[in-house]
């Protein structure tokens, strides 16, 4: 049995108190108790281990994005902002970058950047992980900008990719950066015509629950 989005969990039956001597009666009604329960357990079961099944299980999983621009100093160390909630179930934002989790698990972290250089030569973008605080080995990203396209008009590029990261309760990761220009920024671009668009959000990330964490 099922309610909306969520497989129905039958609550234990309430047995009767059984009698001195037998009775057919009060056997009849604690079988007839039991097979309800048990056939409610079935239902949900059924519901659960069917071909659309995973549609009753709520994984954690967080959404978040910004749409300010950020700006940098030339090779220097920069959180990535993020400052709205999307979506959130266990997962949620902290101080407006750690994305953090209620429950011990292995994620999948999946973010992209709207990228921008103004400069009138070729620039270098860094992208990294910190998990609690501390760099992730092997996280990082290197970005080549191209030029600007010309006075005034810069060249525009999105990018983004994904990691695993093996997380305790509690535990957050957040989103670093820096670049050899300040002239490399992250844009965020209201909506816009011909033909008509929506506004661009300058970071997206999420973070969904993949699997427990091993024994």
């Amino acid at each position: 049995m099922t309610s909306k989005n969520r497989v129905f969990i039958p609550a234990p039956p309430s047995l009767p108190l059984g009698t001195d001597q037998y009775e057919r009666r009060y056997q009849d009604q604690f079988t007839n108790i039991l097979r309800l329960y048990f056939n409610q357990l079935q239902n949900s079961f059924s519901e659960l281990f069917g071909d659309a099944g995973g549609k009753y299980v709520a994984f954690p999983y967080g959404a978040f994005s910004d749409f300010t621009d950020q700006t940098t100093t030339i090779n220097t160390a920069t959180l990535m902002g993020l400052s709205v909630t999307d979506f959130s179930n266990e997962v949620s934002l902290q101080t407006g970058s750690k994305i953090t989790v209620a429950n011990a698990g292995v994620y999948n972290l999946q973010f992209s950047v709207q990228l921008q250089n103004l400069d009138n030569a070729p620039q270098d973008v860094f992208i990294w992980l910190k998990q609690n605080g501390t760099d992730i080995t092997g996280s990082t990203g290197l970005v080549g900008m191209p030029a600007r396209k010309s006075a005034g008009v810069p060249f525009h590029d999105i990018k983004g990719w994904n990691y695993f990261l093996s997380m305790n309760a509690n535990d957050y990761v957040q989103i670093y950066w820096s670049t050899t220009n300040v002239d490399v920024t992250i844009q965020t671009y209201a909506a816009s015509g011909t033909p008509t668009k929506p506004s661009t959000a300058s970071v997206v990330a999420t973070l969904s629950f993949v699997s427990a964490l091993s024994a």
